[in-house]
């Protein structure tokens, strides 16, 4: 994912990383991860809402955390604080469609419909 060509998170890290992650970070995280996906993805957001974005879905998908994921419970705890505190601050940016993509390819992950 790019934002103006300035900030790249490599896509097949983050889908990677969401099939492994959605299954043991749980079905909410995950989806509120593909809402940030998307939302940066949208062409009417702002480039410092893309950044914010941009961020958290590094931490995300970046190698080493301040809690490594392998530490049952808390290890995913910092990943999805992250992803929430993200979503908190572009929620206003967040649509409809957005909301529609991020359910279907959760869906399309993990199985199951988010309800």
């Amino acid at each position: 994912m790019t934002v103006d060509n300035e900030i790249v998170v490599n896509d097949k890290k983050f889908w990677n990383k969401m099939r492994d992650y959605g299954k043991r970070a749980g079905r909410k995280t995950a989806y509120y991860s593909l809402l940030l996906f998307y939302t940066a993805k949208s062409p009417g957001v702002p480039k410092s809402t893309k950044l914010i974005i941009v961020g958290a879905l590094s931490y995300l998908i970046f190698p080493i955390d301040l809690i490594p994921d392998f530490i049952p419970v808390i290890g995913l705890a910092d990943d999805a604080t992250v992803v929430a505190a993200a979503v908190f601050k572009v929620v206003s940016h967040i649509d409809d469609s957005i909301k529609n993509k991020a359910s279907q390819k959760v869906t399309k992950l993990l199985g199951e419909d988010i309800k």
